[in-house]
């Protein structure tokens, strides 16, 4: 019974834990958001989660890597132990049999993402101009993007229905260019398109760019 007790307390720290965890990325996601990086302090952070600035900085580190864990959890909308390539909708993109429906079925996630993500990317990235921390936070996310789009050009090249003369470097280079959040930055925020009608340019711009013409 006492060994029962253990586990189950146990595991009921762990939630704790977690549910501070994200507490403090969602405080810090709005903090960022409204005040911007370098005004928000992590006091600030730690009163609006409830928790102590040095219980952050013994979770996080620094204000930096707070921030890429706010876009780790923006970009998939939770905090589930599960990588994004592992998600059910990167399964379903993998399972479909036509190529042209595998990249509408990413640009379709993709405007989901973009929608949470875009602004605390682009804070990282102009951050980064005022703050040095910030650098290599985006460079991270630039490294991470092609890494993603170097497998997904990969399992695209598989199909045999992209262009003959594309290699692997090329279909990573223009999917790693289309989806960029700078492409979402003037359509959607600055030219004020629907975030569907952006999806649909890319989607048709991915394709075009990448898929052999249909007979």
């Amino acid at each position: 019974m006492a060994e029962v007790k253990r586990n189950y307390d146990a595991t009921s720290r762990r939630e704790r834990a977690r549910q501070r965890r994200r507490d403090v990325v969602v405080a810090a996601q709005e903090l960022f958001e409204a005040d911007g990086f370098q005004a928000t302090t992590i006091s600030a952070i730690a009163r609006r989660a409830g928790v102590s600035a040095e219980s952050i900085y013994k979770g996080f580190g620094t204000k930096a890597a707070l921030a890429k864990a706010v876009f780790d959890f923006v970009i998939v909308g939770d905090d589930e132990p599960v990588p994004l390539v592992e998600r059910p909708e990167i399964r379903a993109i993998q399972d479909e049999p036509d190529v042209r429906r595998k990249l509408r079925l990413y640009v379709d996630g993709l405007v989901e993402r973009q929608t949470r993500a875009a602004r605390v990317q682009l804070l990282i990235r102009d951050g980064r101009h005022s703050d040095d921390t910030l650098r290599a936070t985006w460079q991270t996310l630039l490294d991470e993007r092609l890494t993603g789009m170097t497998m997904f050009a990969r399992h695209l090249l598989e199909t045999g229905d992209l262009r003959p003369e594309l290699t692997l470097d090329d279909v990573a280079d223009l999917l790693w260019t289309y989806i960029s959040v700078e492409l979402y930055e003037l359509l959607v925020l600055h030219r004020g398109w629907p975030p569907q009608r952006y999806g649909d340019h890319v989607a048709a711009a991915i394709t075009a760019a990448l898929c052999r013409p249909s007979v």
